[in-house]
């Protein structure tokens, strides 16, 4: 997962739309191809858009809306109110679409694709290159890099193992304690002592499976008794 990039996760056979679409025809390919957004791009091939579920779902939910009162109007924005009515009542792709795009370079590491997902409340990043669209990396996308196998297990030493699970301990404050010892033998490894509480414990398991080469993890710690976490504090 650490290597991947949006490059390798993207999916690249996207459908798209021009921006003169209509939303009858948008909304069919959402159904006939089991997508929930499509980008809309103009003649030359340039993004500009993408047409989302929820900016379908915004017409049905302006049906339900009862009209502002005149005192409410009197302090509303004219331009923000046009805009929202245009976006709730469009009947093409330019006119409903989202323009404020959530956009990463086909480089971007995995990571930073899921902390802008998170950042942006977004189900999905539009890749893009010299303003041309190359792909979509949705969260689906990102759960499958979680599922890559550990190739580099066979590859590392339980010595090294250790180490490297020892130093994360102690980059982390909640992990590092002269009550936990972590061992290693055959790529499994087994938290020995004590541990603050149950939530340490469950990080501790949390951090050894996050080093490269690590195949299963054990844990023997038991909840510190109150000496020792008086002692600790």
């Amino acid at each position: 997962m650490e290597n991947a990039t949006a490059r390798t996760l993207m999916t690249s056979d996207v459908v798209v739309v021009p921006p003169d679409a209509s939303i009858l025809r948008i909304a069919s390919l959402l159904r006939q191809h089991r997508i929930s957004a499509v980008p809309v791009v103009d003649q030359q091939g340039a993004l500009i858009g993408i047409v989302t579920e929820a900016d379908l779902m915004r017409r049905l939910v302006a049906m339900a809306e009862k009209p502002r009162s005149w005192f409410k109007s009197l302090f509303a924005d004219p331009s923000e109110e046009a805009d929202r009515y245009a976006r709730a009542h469009g009947f093409v792709a330019e006119e409903v679409m989202t323009t404020d795009l959530v956009t990463v370079a086909p480089e971007t590491p995995v990571a930073e694709i899921a902390a802008l997902m998170e950042q942006r409340h977004v189900r999905r990043v539009l890749v893009v290159e010299a303003g041309r669209l190359c792909g979509i990396v949705s969260r689906a996308d990102l759960l499958q890099a979680l599922d890559e196998p550990r190739a580099e297990a066979s590859e590392t030493s339980d010595e090294r193992i250790k180490r490297a699970v020892v130093a994360a301990m102690q980059r982390e404050s909640w992990a590092y304690s002269p009550y936990t010892d972590a061992t290693v033998d055959a790529g499994v490894v087994t938290f020995h002592g004590f541990s603050r509480d149950p939530a340490v414990q469950r990080g501790l398991r949390v951090l050894a499976w996050g080093v490269p080469g690590v195949k299963e993890v054990v844990d023997k710690t038991a909840v510190m008794p109150p000496e020792l976490l008086y002692q600790a504090l």
